[in-house]
């Protein structure tokens, strides 16, 4: 429903032809990753990382054929030699991670002369359409709003942020834009129960008003088929798509 589109768009921006070795940051559950594998040549190097062992075994289990190398790694701190890299990419994982300049330093160290880095992050919650009404309905429902922690992951809206973190992280030449995508989802129940099952927003339901958690869910499907429609669900989403080259 999110990840998706930006994939397709993510792969679609590397030149191959220049790519012997690349690296995923933030890899996942692989999403990017096979999007990557399939247009990298297949004599080229894909390592796909991430800090998380529970997401690379979902990932390894959904791409088990492709020829990939999956790395544990903290990409504050990369253990690859200098200039030992032609192509890094990183999807929806900076905002994560604590220290963001140590990263891109470090990207740009392993990169080589003309190498590539491509990072993604989100805009603001209210341009990413079943983020926003789920976001919404919940605080709704528990009758306060969720604290300034849970805004984490849409934290590097800003292009101009995004920009000078890149140029202060060394790199020579950096575009980034925002670019406009559509949500889809068989429907809009799909689409709630995919949003109330998992992640901080959930968590905090089951903490505070655990039996509410159904009525939430439902809400939420009305609102999403209200606005975007029920079968299927075609909603907005935007993001940051960030290039920059040493």
């Amino acid at each position: 429903m999110y990840f998706e589109p930006y994939a397709i768009e993510v792969s679609q921006l590397v030149d191959a032809s220049s790519v012997k070795v690349a690296l995923e940051l933030a890899a996942g559950t692989g999403r990017v990753t096979r999007h990557l594998r399939s247009v990298l040549p297949p004599t080229a190097k894909l390592i796909a990382s991430d800090i998380s062992p529970d997401m690379l075994s979902v990932a390894k289990e959904k791409l088990k054929a492709a020829n990939i190398e999956w790395q544990i790694i903290d990409a504050q701190d990369l253990p690859f030699e200098d200039e030992s890299v032609d192509l890094v990419v990183c999807c929806f994982g900076l905002m994560f991670m604590p220290d963001k300049l140590k990263v891109c330093s470090e990207v740009h160290r392993v990169l080589r002369a003309g190498g590539m880095f491509i990072v993604t992050t989100w805009d603001k919650l209210e341009a990413i359409g079943p983020a926003s009404v789920y976001r919404s309905v919940a605080e709704k429902c528990l009758g306060q709003p969720l604290p300034e922690s849970y805004d984490l992951p849409t934290s590097m809206h800003d292009e101009s942020v995004v920009r000078e973190l890149l140029l202060d992280a060394g790199f020579s030449r950096v575009a980034v834009e925002k670019q406009k995508m559509d949500s889809q989802c068989r429907s809009a129940k799909d689409a709630a129960e995919a949003l109330t099952i998992a992640g901080a927003i959930s968590n905090a339901i089951m903490s505070r008003n655990p039996a509410r958690f159904d009525e939430i869910k439902f809400l939420v499907e009305k609102e999403l088929a209200r606005k975007f429609g029920d079968e299927p669900m075609i909603a907005p989403m935007s993001a940051l798509i960030g290039q920059a080259w040493k």
